[in-house]
């Protein structure tokens, strides 16, 4: 079989786009070349590597099997010739975060990452950890920062930094004029404004405030840490977020973070990458930036 470079590029990109159309403005073809590509490797094959539905194609079994192996034959080649070249390997990463960590440590990490390495190039992507994780394992992202777990087996997770979390609510709000000490039977009757499911914030709050509450009335389920800020400071009901959301308002006096030490609010951040995805010169280089990065941590209560 003569498979070329082009077939697996574009084969690559349609496995990443969904459809021959984007795929083809990736690879810089025409839509009917990326298609007689693409028709040109399965024809090779002697099978198909997409169930097609509609103008949508999904990767089959056959498709999700030979994507990884499609992806270090690519990034090996473009190392190859670079090197032929003369010239260091290039530095271009599809990263990925949780919305805590794109908002708060995205911005300064990326920064002092392209002091380190001025000719690289980021592309960020934002959701919650389970679009993270989708992500990664569908191999869109070259490596996602989040909040949560992944238990998925192809999926390689790394521990780079520690979060803290914190229940807060307006300063007149009932919890906060309570003058003693606060019991776990005093959320029992409050509205909880709360992340979405699929959050790492929302899995903390899940696993560690609400199964010691007979019940949880949630109010409000909202997708963004500024949001549920502003609802809080309104007066409204209380919620569980990372204490570096919650600083700037803190500060201001906006709202306070109550004394809870009968439940531990403390999360690791990870790093997911795919088993499978080869790590050129620039994923690592990252990689080792996130390790070696400190952050101070800041009491806030």
């Amino acid at each position: 079989m003569r498979m070329t470079l082009r077939q697996l590029a574009v084969f690559v990109a349609v496995a990443q786009e969904g459809t021959v159309t984007k795929a083809s403005d990736a690879v810089k073809l025409t839509q009917s070349a990326a298609s007689m590509a693409l028709a040109d490797l399965e024809d090779g094959l002697g099978a198909p590597l997409f169930d097609r539905l509609g103008k949508r194609l999904q990767l089959n079994d056959l498709g999700r099997f030979l994507l990884p192996q499609a992806l270090e034959i690519l990034g090996r080649c473009e190392a190859f010739e670079q090197v032929a070249r003369g010239e260091l390997q290039s530095v271009d990463l599809r990263l990925g975060a949780t919305l805590t960590i794109s908002d708060y440590l995205m911005p300064d990490l990326m920064a002092d990452f392209l002091k380190h390495q001025p000719s690289a190039h980021l592309q960020l992507q934002v959701g919650n950890t389970r679009q993270m994780i989708e992500a990664v394992s569908q191999f869109q992202l070259d490596l996602a920062l989040i909040e949560g777990e992944c238990h998925l087996p192809q999926l390689h997770t790394l521990h780079w930094h520690d979060d803290e979390l914190a229940l807060c609510c307006a300063p007149h709000h009932p919890l906060a004029q309570l003058n003693r000490p606060l019991q776990i039977s005093d959320f029992e009757d409050v509205e909880w404004i709360v992340r979405e499911e699929g959050s790492g914030t929302r899995d903390v709050f899940d696993k560690a405030v609400s199964k010691d509450l007979k019940h949880t009335n949630i109010r409000l389920t909202l997708g963004h840490n500024e949001a549920i800020l502003k609802i809080l400071a309104s007066g409204l009901g209380v919620s569980c977020i990372s204490k570096l959301a919650l600083l700037p308002m803190l500060q201001s006096g906006q709202l306070v973070a109550l004394k809870t030490p009968f439940w531990q609010l403390k999360r690791p951040l990870y790093m997911l990458i795919h088993r499978h995805k080869y790590q050129g010169p620039g994923l690592k280089a990252f990689v080792k930036f996130c390790q070696d990065k400190v952050y101070e941590t800041t009491d806030l209560i």
